[in-house]
């Protein structure tokens, strides 16, 4: 008798652990002043975005915001041609959250380039020689450092500018933004 409640016991005391490890954690917040809480709600691609701005829960508000695009901004200006026939490949995953050269955390899902001698920030025109596609993108890191490439793009930039997906390198030509 005396095992099955000390049996009893110990499957009650590990199943209460178990449920105290596993139980969602609610923490509460008073609030003493005016908080703004921003909520954005995506409604379509073509419509802009909604921010409501909520005061104490009393009043919402909806104000319409611009819609970000995730992008390299091109000053207005002339492309001077740097380099024809020069291979570009594009990042591997792996470095996607690292920092690069200039000390910025490189994204694959922008449009950044690494280059060995362009200086950090500047803006390049990127164009596949063969299907004569385009993309503009910022030089943030140094590279890449394969003989015989010219350039290594994020992998976003590389493949709006390729037509076979499962390509690793391409001929491209490189001109520059003139200041």
């Amino acid at each position: 008798m005396k095992k099955i409640i000390s049996i009893l016991f110990l499957l009650a005391l590990i199943n209460n652990s178990y449920s105290q490890r596993h139980k969602k954690k609610s923490r509460t917040k008073s609030i003493t002043k005016k908080e703004i809480v921003t909520e954005t709600v995506i409604l379509d691609k073509n419509k802009p975005k909604i921010d409501s701005i909520k005061t104490k829960g009393l009043a919402t508000s909806a104000v319409d915001i611009v819609e970000i695009i995730d992008t390299v901004i091109v000053p207005v200006g002339k492309f001077k041609p740097f380099k024809k026939n020069a291979h570009a490949s594009y990042y591997a995953s792996k470095f996607t959250g690292k920092r690069s050269a200039s000390g910025r955390i490189f994204d694959n899902n922008k449009y950044m380039a690494a280059h060995k001698s362009f200086p950090f920030g500047t803006k390049l025109k990127v164009t596949n020689e063969k299907n004569n596609k385009s993309v503009y993108v910022e030089v943030v890191d140094r590279g890449p450092f394969v003989k015989g490439r010219e350039i290594d793009l994020s992998r976003r930039a590389f493949m709006e500018i390729v037509g076979n997906k499962g390509s690793g390198a391409v001929i491209v030509s490189i001109e520059v933004l003139q200041k």
